[in-house]
């Protein structure tokens, strides 16, 4: 429709319908419109001030990110963590675990059975316990020996000596072959935890066993700044059943490795713990606790406290 004089004159023109494309002619428009000179709808003026906008929009967004991050590892510590005992998941109370454990976790992971005549099964066992003690036999230049009246200075570590073990040494089959097996207890480790050991049997709870208590009491007083231990049988056939027991190189930890620091090359102090004339053909439930002021026990199922559960059974 044309427009009309008056129309004209006041600069007014009417709308006039677009013409009517095909969806290829709109598509091939859409990607490329060469009467604008854009490129899906936008000018390279509109596309760069975009492209622009968002280059500064993400650039200061990683820059936030990145100081950020420096600002929160400026408070961390590369070796030591940030939370600890009360303030960590971990807590301030040490577990307990043992060695060797059955391949089959899941289904036997407590339970130590064998053949005494059987070479096949002592190896099985034998070869677990060589595996676990291999980190022992490598000697670091910041391993020193410790005793009662020197701990490990700065930047070193105390020397774990499986010479010490008695009895529970490899060539000695750790007492698997004589029908008298070994096994070693451990604390999980803590950083920063220092143990509390009880030093006489009068500061002693009613329920640690008479024959530590008098055991603690032999001792000179430099040597009973230990960790002690005690294994005995569960229930009262198991105590019949177990007979006695032998340690090495302590009746628990010495205190002089303690405290953990994550220091490299450190290695837990062990207990070997060899039962002489255990009853043969029998299970025997055998548990064994930590002992120091400041181990908290509880012996409830799945969340054992200050104390190990294990199970022989010699053939």
């Amino acid at each position: 429709m044309a427009p009309t004089a008056d129309q004209e004159t006041m600069g007014f023109m009417p709308y006039e319908r677009p013409p009517e494309l095909s969806r290829c002619e709109a598509f091939r428009l859409l990607l490329w419109n060469p009467e604008k000179k854009a490129v899906l709808g936008r000018t390279w003026q509109s596309w760069g001030g975009i492209v622009f906008f968002y280059l500064c929009f993400y650039a200061g967004l990683a820059a936030l990110f990145a100081i950020c991050l420096q600002g929160l590892r400026y408070t961390l510590d590369d070796n030591v963590p940030k939370w600890q005992q009360d303030d960590g998941l971990i807590g301030n109370n040490p577990g307990m675990g043992f060695r060797p454990i059955a391949e089959d976790v899941e289904n036997a992971g407590s339970m130590i059975v064998y053949d005494a005549a059987n070479n096949e099964t002592i190896a099985s066992w034998t070869n677990r316990i060589d595996e676990f003690l291999s980190p022992y036999e490598v000697k670091y230049d910041n391993q020193v020996v410790c005793d009662f009246n020197m701990s490990a200075p700065a930047g070193k570590v105390c020397e774990v000596k499986l010479s010490t073990f008695g009895n529970c040494v490899h060539e000695n089959d750790y007492g698997f072959r004589n029908s008298a097996p070994c096994f070693f207890v451990k604390l999980n480790k803590i950083i920063g935890w220092t143990p509390k050991p009880y030093e006489s049997s009068a500061e002693c709870p009613d329920s640690m066993p008479d024959d530590l208590k008098k055991h603690i009491d032999s001792l000179p007083a430099e040597e009973r700044k230990v960790i002690w231990v005690s294994c005995e049988g569960e229930n009262p056939a198991d105590k019949e059943n177990i007979g006695e027991l032998q340690y090495w190189p302590y009746q628990g930890f010495a205190a002089y490795y303690y405290p953990y620091m994550n220091t490299d090359n450190y290695v837990s102090p062990l207990v070997a713990v060899q039962l002489k004339r255990p009853v043969r053909n029998v299970l025997i439930n055998i548990e064994c606790r930590a002992w120091a002021h400041n181990i908290r026990y509880s012996k409830q199922k799945n969340e054992r406290e200050g104390s190990v559960h294990l199970e022989v059974m010699v053939d």
